[in-house]
């Protein structure tokens, strides 16, 4: 299998810069809710892409020599039910640049070019329900507060649409910091004129602040995750011939055990990927009848760098292909 064919599967299936939480020292400035209310549904906007489609998405570094702050990007995604981690979920970001143009549209009031793949991508939610970008801070446009869109895919017959902005107070001061990039020093549209926050923005404030090499981010987002068992016909057609079940030990240092349930006679792949989108092990595991069995995945400690993969499992029978796919770590 090759990347883009691989890619095109992970539609529904974390990333591992491993940037640190900090305490919010200001009682006083605004900061992402640590309850879960369901995120409101927002516009995707008018120059949305269909990131799925393009298999070049799939990364964490969007930036593609973008000019602006760089900004490393937390989201981790709950459940509304529980607030529990959502792993394995598909979170889509894309936003504007530092002159609130959008790549891959070149309208009226948007001339950028058409070819054009910057500040857009996705990931894979980890075990910790967490997705890491690194990009650069977006800048603003007229009409609008400065803003990143998302979309979450929990099954394939449900997504959420959404956006996030940040508190004032940091985000002007970035702004003024590097207005010879952004060519502003403020952003002159406040939350209460900006029609997608202009009727609450509590759920929909990430955090912004400065580091050593530029600006770190993080926000929680809660979704509708009983819309997990609400699948899609992708997902039935898979299920009537493997299912997977958990992994272990995930994080692994060397080994790892893969149990799965065949339904039909067929023949398994076990692949590894990094999260880049480049394949690191292809290991053909033979021919299975139906029943449930327990496969192993063995590297040696010098081929993988401590952080997150993705294991795809690919069952091909008489009835096509299936794969199935889930985050892991090697410690």
């Amino acid at each position: 299998m090759n990347r883009k064919e691989f890619l095109k599967s992970v539609g529904l299936v974390g990333a591992g810069l491993s940037l640190p939480l900090r305490a919010n020292d200001n009682p006083d400035k605004l900061s992402p809710s640590e309850d879960c209310v369901l995120v409101p549904s927002e516009t995707a906007g008018p120059f949305p892409l269909d990131l799925g489609e393009n298999s070049f998405f799939f990364r964490q570094d969007i930036r593609e020599g973008q000019e602006g702050a760089k900004l490393n990007m937390k989201m981790r995604i709950v459940d509304v039910d529980g607030c529990t981690p959502m792993p394995n979920v598909r979170v889509n970001i894309w936003h504007c640049d530092k002159d609130g143009i959008y790549s891959g549209y070149n309208t009226g009031s948007n001339q950028g070019n058409t070819e054009d793949t910057h500040l857009r991508g996705y990931q894979i939610a980890d075990a910790n329900g967490e997705v890491e970008f690194v990009t650069v801070f977006p800048g603003i446009y007229p009409g609008r507060i400065c803003h990143i869109h998302f979309q979450v895919f929990v099954s394939s017959s449900y997504s959420a649409v959404s956006q996030f902005t940040f508190d004032v107070q940091p985000k002007n001061q970035l702004y003024a910091d590097n207005s010879e990039i952004y060519g502003t020093e403020s952003d002159p549209v406040g939350l209460s004129q900006d029609f997608s926050f202009a009727d609450g923005y509590e759920h929909q404030l990430a955090t912004l602040e400065k580091t050593e090499d530029g600006y770190e981010s993080f926000i929680q987002v809660a979704v509708d995750g009983s819309t997990l068992t609400n699948v899609g016909y992708e997902e039935m057609q898979t299920a009537r011939v493997i299912e997977l079940k958990d992994i272990y030990p995930n994080p692994f240092v060397i080994k790892l055990n893969v149990p799965i349930v065949l339904k039909k006679h067929s023949e398994i792949r076990l692949e590894l990927w990094d999260l880049q989108g480049k394949k690191i092990l292809d290991i053909n595991k033979g021919n299975y009848n139906k029943g449930e069995f327990t496969l192993d995945l063995s590297t040696t400690s010098e081929a993988l760098t401590i952080g997150n993969y993705i294991l795809q499992v690919v069952a091909r029978s008489n009835n096509g292909v299936y794969k199935l796919q889930r985050v892991v770590t090697r410690k």
